[in-house]
Formats: structure tokens, C-alpha cells, sequence
């Protein structure tokens, strides 16, 4: 993370996604201004013992952008339920968003309801606060006229209660309505909350039509007061009916596109994408996204609707193409998430294009600082990992333009070394990485970092002198005072001089120099657990010739486990079903060593 990305983020209101170096999401919050909130996670000292160490753990962070603040809420709740982030977790509301039901009785009763939902309850939701669900219950009743009395009150009536008096219960309780006409009234009212209610709207507005005719003034206005409480609720629940659509937007800028794709599943943002495409300078947005499109599709799930941005010349090839139906021109309810998608993809190339700017312009800065003749296209980095010598791994991170390439990766296991020996590991891992490059004739990188001080470096010398290379400038990257970031001593060694330099903290040559070791330490850590994870879970009897799973099991049962084992003499070990005199000379010789 740069600080031109806090520099230049939108000031809309939106959900904003903390990550860590894995790129992990750790925190998901909203904001009504997105470049204030976020930002004072980095300009201020934070009380709290929680956000304190969440900041510390942030690399990185994405953002949504809304129409609204209520939007943000909901998605934030989505993103919150997808992703489990361990922060919200901590600090999260026990409170969860309210609904409203549908039970299974015989006469249905519907109701706000807030927590674990029951299997057998039809739920509709969520909304952004307890008041809009109570808004709605109270306009349904009037319209459907479904009790909302609890149970152990519906079974006690032996009269009609108040509700039925006015005229906001037909009263199932006491028999005032069949269970037909009752159970017409709950799916109507199912119906409408699904999205499926038109009729319904249909027919209020001939009543209302025939009420005025009749020269009903006072019936009519009611018929409309209630059309249009409808039409409110059916804003509010329009978006259930949507199913399963993406919404993809394109923005350009600079010659440079991107595409903004959402994915909306039943009525919720699940998620997003944003897509920079290569090779479109001088593209317009049609003709780019007619040919991404196929592209991003063909070969996955299409979703059976595709909410565009652009009017497509090809719209109907693409489609039958895809299986699906292309909507360029949106009708009110999905109109709002074409917004999101439009802003939301402004504002990723915005970022894009500031990153890239800065990448380029740490690289220029890396080229002064080391006085190289060009401009530094591929650089490498290598770090090694161990435990007190244990499961000794190496970590080769490679960056292009200033940016990670993590398909490029590459790991080494060290093998015949004095445990804990960095220089020996060091001399494995870099002769390796370039004795293969140089033997399969693929092209070396511009530079090398080696994490660690003069020693280090020295070891990566002494490769490429024995193997020929002389066109890569190898840098050590020594930690500095405390370890603490940016104090890191830069070592170089030209014409047999040693040279050390120190640069400020927040020099855009040492921020990309540290963003690429970083990388390398995480990458070379993972792979040292996970080595070390392995082997720690694997028992010494594997790899015994003779000794299967069975066996093993058997050996580990009789004795109790492999301390055990490791004292058990030969003798005792024949009394185990399936072991010889050979095996048990063969196992005792193999534990021993």
C-alpha cells in the first residue's frame, strides 16, 4: 500500500476490505466518506488495543463503492458473512439484520424477527434497520389483513380481538375467514414480498379505478393510500426477485480500460472484480468489452443474466454464445447496482492508473540510487527460513515493472547443509535459480536482492562468478537497528569495493525494495512451515522398507508410541504380528541412527 492510494481515494460513501500481506481479508467496515474513514486508520494513534493491532496487520485495501450509506451497510453484512474476518468476529455487533417471516401454522402468522433463521420459516430480507421492518408489517396488515399476534395469543381467542375490529386482521382465530381465503391472503402477500406481487398491484388499481367511477372518492383514496404503501414495500424487496446476474461496467482512461464486474445473487452484491485488460489502447469500451466478454466466460457458470454498461453492437451472438441474456438498458431495481459497478470501476482504474505511475516512478528512483544504465524491468529477491535449523527452505520472489509475479515463484528445499548454515543455503538456492535459467536459455533478471548482510551477498557473488553471469547487480538488503522497517542498510559490491547506503525511510527506492524482500519472507516462511509441519507429522518408521501402514499402526499399538518403540529391543519387537528377525534388525538399526 502507497500513500498516493490514500491520496487519491474517492471521498463517496462505500465498504472498504483490509488486507493482509496474504491478501487475506482481516476487516470489513463502511464509511460515508471512504477517503476519511480509511484514512484515519493510518494518521492517528488508536486507543483501542484491538484496532491498534489491526493496523499493524494491514498491507493492503479494497473498496465498494455505494449510492448510499444504508447500501454500504448491507453489503458490508454480506462481505462480513462471506469473508469471516477475524476482526469483525472480535468486534462485531452481536445484533444481526433484521427480517421479516412467514411461519408454517395452519394460519400463517408474519412477524419481525432478528437471529437464527428456522428452516421452515419463509424469511424476506435483510433490511437496514428494525423500524423499516415494523413500517412494513404495519402497511401489510392493512393491505393482507395476515394475523401478527403470537401463537400462544392465537390459540387462547375465543372472540375477536381489536385488530379484526379495525379492520387489520380477517381473525382465522375464531373463524371470520376460511382456510382457503386465508391461505390466498399469505401467498398473495409471500408473493409480494418475493417480488412476484404484480398482480396484486394490478388488481388494488382496478378497485381503485371502479371505486372512483362509482364516485367512491374516499374508497378510492384509500385504495391508492394502499397502491402506494405497496409499491414502497416492493421497492424495498425488488431486488429479491433479480436471482443470479453479474453487473459489468467499463471505464477508460489513458488508453487503459477496466472492467468492473459485480456479482449479484439473489438480490446481494456477494462480491467483485475489477479486470484490466491488455492490448486496447485505442479501443473504444464497445469493441473492448464485445471482446471480453467471451473471454471472461466462456468455460464457467454464466449467471442468467448480464447487466451491461454499454449497448453492444453483437449483443445477441454474445448471448446465445453465452447462454444468457444480456440487459443494456435496466429497469429501476437493478439500476442502482449498474451505478455501483460504473462509480466503483472509476475509482479502481483511478488507483490503477496512480499505482502505476508511482511503480514506475520508484523504479526511475531505483535506477538513480544504483547507478544502473537502464531502467530495471525483472527483479529478483531471495530469503531463507528455518528453525534453529530445522526444515531449511528458500524463497525466490520475482517482480516485473514493480509488481509481484507470483506464478513465477520458486522454493527450494535445502539439502546437505550444517543445519543453520545461511551462507551454505544462500550458495545452494542461487546457483540452483540461474544454473537452470542459463541451462534452459531463458532471460536472467536485472537485479537480484539477497536478504541479508555482506556474508550473504558475498555467497551469491562467488554463484555467479563460478557460472558466468556478469550482466545482474546484486544487492544485499541488511536489516537495520531493532530490525525495525526502514532502517535497512542497502550493500553493493562494485570493482571489489564494498559500498553501504542508508536511505530515508519513506524513499520510494527503499519502499519498493522492502515491499519485494517482504514478499520474499512471507513466501520463504510459508514454506518453511509447511516443510516443517510435514515432517513433524511424519513418523520415523516411514520410508522402512517393509514397514506399511499396517504395520506401523500394529508396532505403535503394542508399545504404545514411538518412544516407546525407539527402546524396544529385537526381541521384543518379534512378538508383534508381522515382524521378522530381519524387520526388527531393520527397524531397531533405522531408529537408532
Amino acid at each position: 500500500m502507497t500513500p498516493e492510494k490514500l491520496k487519491n481515494l474517492t471521498s463517496q460513501p462505500g465498504v472498504y476490505q483490509m488486507l493482509d500481506k496474504q491478501g487475506m481479508v482481516i476487516y470489513v467496515g463502511k464509511a460515508k466518506n471512504l477517503k476519511k474513514r480509511v484514512s484515519s486508520y493510518f494518521s492517528k494513534t488508536h486507543q483501542d488495543d484491538k484496532t491498534r493491532v489491526l493496523v499493524t496487520n494491514i498491507d493492503d485495501f479494497d473498496v465498494v463503492i455505494t449510492n448510499t450509506e444504508t447500501q454500504a451497510l448491507l453489503l458490508e453484512n454480506e462481505l462480513i458473512k462471506q469473508h469471516k474476518p477475524r476482526y469483525n468476529i472480535l468486534l462485531k455487533d452481536a445484533k444481526s439484520y433484521p427480517y421479516i417471516y412467514i411461519t408454517n401454522d395452519k394460519h400463517p402468522r408474519v412477524g419481525f424477527y432478528r437471529g437464527t433463521k428456522h428452516k421452515n420459516y419463509q424469511f424476506f430480507g435483510p433490511y437496514p434497520s428494525a423500524h423499516v421492518v415494523r413500517d412494513s408489517l404495519n402497511l401489510l396488515k392493512k393491505i393482507f389483513k395476515v394475523r401478527q399476534c403470537t401463537n400462544a395469543t392465537y390459540r387462547s381467542r375465543s372472540r375477536p380481538c381489536l385488530e379484526y375490529q379495525i379492520a387489520l386482521c380477517s381473525a382465522p382465530c375464531v373463524n371470520k375467514i376460511s382456510d382457503k381465503d386465508y391461505a390466498q391472503d399469505v401467498k398473495m402477500m409471500s408473493l409480494f414480498l418475493s417480488g412476484k406481487g404484480v398482480q396484486t398491484l394490478d388488481n388494488i388499481s382496478q378497485k381503485m379505478q371502479v371505486a372512483a367511477k362509482n364516485q367512491e372518492f374516499e374508497l378510492a383514496a384509500h385504495l391508492r393510500d394502499q397502491m402506494i404503501a405497496l409499491r414502497t414495500i416492493q421497492e424495498q424487496h425488488s431486488s429479491q426477485s433479480m436471482g443470479n446476474i453479474d453487473v459489468i461496467s467499463i471505464a477508460m482512461q489513458d488508453g487503459i480500460h477496466a472492467v468492473e464486474v459485480l456479482f449479484v445473487r439473489s438480490g446481494k452484491q456477494i462480491g467483485q472484480e475489477c479486470v484490466f485488460p491488455k492490448h486496447t489502447k485505442g479501443k473504444d469500451n464497445k469493441e473492448v468489452l464485445s471482446a471480453f466478454l467471451p473471454l471472461y466466460y466462456l468455460g464457467k457458470d454464466t449467471p442468467a443474466q448480464l447487466l451491461l454498461s454499454e449497448k453492444l453492437l453483437d449483443k445477441k451472438l454474445i448471448a446465445q454464445a453465452l447462454f444468457t441474456k444480456i440487459i443494456d438498458t435496466p429497469q429501476k431495481d437493478k439500476r442502482h447496482f449498474l451505478k455501483i459497478a460504473d462509480l466503483t470501476a472509476k475509482e479502481n482504474l483511478k488507483q490503477h492508473l496512480a499505482s502505476k505511475y508511482t511503480k514506475r516512478t520508484q523504479l526511475k528512483q531505483l535506477q538513480i540510487t544504483l547507478n544502473l544504465k537502464f531502467l530495471p524491468n525483472t527483479m529478483e529477491c531471495f530469503d531463507i527460513s528455518h528453525t534453529m535449523g530445522e526444515a531449511t527452505t528458500a524463497s525466490c520472489v520475482v517482480f516485473e515493472k514493480g509488481l509481484p509475479k507470483i506464478k513465477k515463484y520458486r522454493q527450494f528445499d535445502i539439502k546437505n547443509i550444517t543445519p543453520g548454515d545461511d551462507y551454505a543455503a544462500m550458495n545452494q538456492a542461487v546457483f540452483r535459480r540461474y544454473s537452470r535459467l542459463l541451462k534452459d536459455k531463458k532471460p536472467l533478471p536485472d537485479i537480484v536482492f539477497i536478504d541479508g548482510g555482506l556474508g550473504q551477498l558475498n555467497q551469491a557473488i562467488m554463484v555467479m562468478d563460478s557460472i558466468g553471469v556478469e550482466s545482474i547487480q546484486l544487492v544485499g538488503v541488511a536489516k537495520g537497528e531493532g530490525r525495525k522497517a526502514g532502517l535497512e542498510t542497502l550493500i553493493l559490491v562494485k570493482e571489489g569495493k564494498t559500498q553501504k547506503i542508508n536511505l530515508p525511510p519513506h524513499d520510494q527506492t527503499l519502499m519498493l525494495i522492502n515491499h519485494i524482500r517482504d514478499e520474499s519472507h512471507r513466501f520463504a516462511i510459508k514454506n518453511h512451515r509447511q516443510k516443517r509441519g510435514k515432517k513433524r507429522t511424519t513418523s520415523a518408521l516411514e520410508g522402512i522398507e517393509g514397514v506399511g501402514k499396517a504395520r506401523r499402526a500394529a508396532l505403535l499399538n503394542h508399545f504404545g508410541g514411538l518412544q516407546e518403540l525407539k527402546q524396544a529391543s529385537v526381541e521384543e519387537m518379534q512378538k508383534v504380528n508381522g515382524i521378522s528377525l530381519t524387520l526388527a534388525t531393520k527397524i531397531t538399526k533405522t531408529l537408532k541412527q
